[in-house]
């Protein structure tokens, strides 16, 4: 019994020490080193002036167009252009058998010929009849009929002659010529077709393309702003209109400017807007007409503004928001209004300040340990993610004041 007590003790001594060594061994760890805290990429604003812009839509057209028509009837013998070139005003682009106006030409001149021959003997029977109708030879009658045949056949002489110049018109009319210099589409005709025959038979389109423009509807407030705008100066005019960026349907921009028209200042009375025309430059033949593309049309110049690329902004259901990085380190999620767009970026209105280190890249592995405080780099931004130049296009948000951001440094 005395030997069971004992061991039954040791073994309970045992016990106790492991337990303990065990404690001792977990205090060490819980001892050690804290981890580091994980780097966030930030980027501190800066205000600066942005110009606000209104973005209206629309779809290209050529600054002249015309329709290549047929204008005497025929078969069509050939297409003298290549299809998408540039032709020149008065360059031969189809030709319908001449066969038959030649025929008319020929039969005019005949005709003028019989006249003229009809005339010599008109004007000798007058001459004739003169004497003898004084000497009393001839009746008045006779006389008044000679003077009468002498007119008749003058007249068929300038007859003739009218038959024979529009027998050279359709003798003419036969080479089909471009109306003016442009570039030509396709041909909407074959050869071997009838032309011309009823209605004038259309045969190509030509369209002038070194300018294009678009027309807009704007507000006539928008409109009458503008136009006090350029009065006063604020607005920058080229040759007296006013200067609009043009953005292309896959985002980028154009890189010309293009010239705000006013083509109609009637305010319709049912929206109250008011037709406009943007003139766009296209020397290079970039544009298409019926491409769809956004003009940016100057409104305002807004001072303090921030712009944020939009990856900075959160969006939701309950407003937009910004992670910022405080001095300590924590991080702080702030409210913002986004009230412009700028290409990839946003325009932010209210709840941010100068000097407010704004958290880019890095939140997903704060999340991830869920670390309280983070240490900061500058955010090193890619060619698509940079703040764009100070300009801002409106967007569905209502209009405020907007602000602009410089990369940390």
């Amino acid at each position: 019994m005395g030997t069971n007590r004992r061991a039954d003790k040791w073994r309970i001594s045992a016990i106790v020490l492991a337990s303990a060594l065990a404690l001792a061994a977990c205090g060490k760890k819980d001892n050690g080193p804290a981890p580091q805290a994980p780097m966030v990429s930030v980027l501190t604003v800066q205000p600066q002036t942005v110009t606000v812009d209104t973005e209206l839509t629309g779809r290209l057209k050529p600054i002249r167009e015309s329709e290549v028509r047929a204008r005497v009837a025929g078969i069509l013998l050939k297409r003298l252009f290549t299809e998408g070139s540039y032709v020149k005003e008065g360059q031969p682009l189809f030709q319908i058998d001449n066969a038959p106006y030649l025929a008319s030409l020929q039969s005019a001149r005949a005709s003028l010929a019989t006249a003229q021959a009809n005339a010599v003997k008109a004007d000798a029977d007058v001459v004739r009849y003169r004497p003898l109708v004084a000497a009393n030879a001839i009746s008045k009658q006779e006389f008044d009929q000679a003077i009468a045949q002498q007119r008749l056949a003058h007249a068929q002489i300038e007859s003739a002659q009218a038959a024979i110049k529009t027998a050279q018109i359709n003798v003419g009319y036969a080479y089909v010529r471009a109306p003016i210099s442009g570039r030509i589409g396709k041909a909407l005709v074959t050869e071997g077709a009838l032309v011309g025959q009823g209605d004038v038979t259309q045969l190509a389109l030509i369209q002038q393309t070194h300018t294009l423009y678009v027309d807009l509807t704007q507000t006539a407030a928008q409109a009458m702003k503008i136009r006090q705008d350029i009065a006063s100066g604020k607005m920058k005019t080229i040759n007296g209109a006013v200067e609009v960026a043009i953005k292309l349907d896959d985002g980028s921009e154009y890189p010309q400017k293009g010239r705000l028209l006013f083509t109609d200042m009637t305010v319709d009375e049912g929206t109250g807007e008011v037709k406009v025309r943007a003139e766009i430059p296209n020397d290079d033949d970039m544009l298409l007409p019926g491409q769809f593309v956004r003009v940016e049309i100057p409104q305002a110049e807004i001072q303090n503004a921030i712009v944020l690329p939009q990856q900075a902004v959160t969006r939701g259901a309950n407003g937009d928001t910004v992670t910022v990085v405080n001095a300590d380190g924590s991080l702080a999620v702030r409210p913002v209004t986004v009230v412009q767009q700028k290409g990839t970026n946003w325009v932010i209105s209210g709840g941010l300040r100068a000097g407010d280190k704004v958290a880019m890249d890095g939140l997903a592995l704060v999340q991830l340990t869920g670390a309280k405080k983070v240490q900061t780099q500058p955010w090193k931004a890619t060619a698509a993610s940079a703040p764009s130049a100070p300009s801002a296009t409106t967007a569905s948000a209502p209009k405020a004041s907007a602000a602009s951001a410089s990369q940390a440094k």
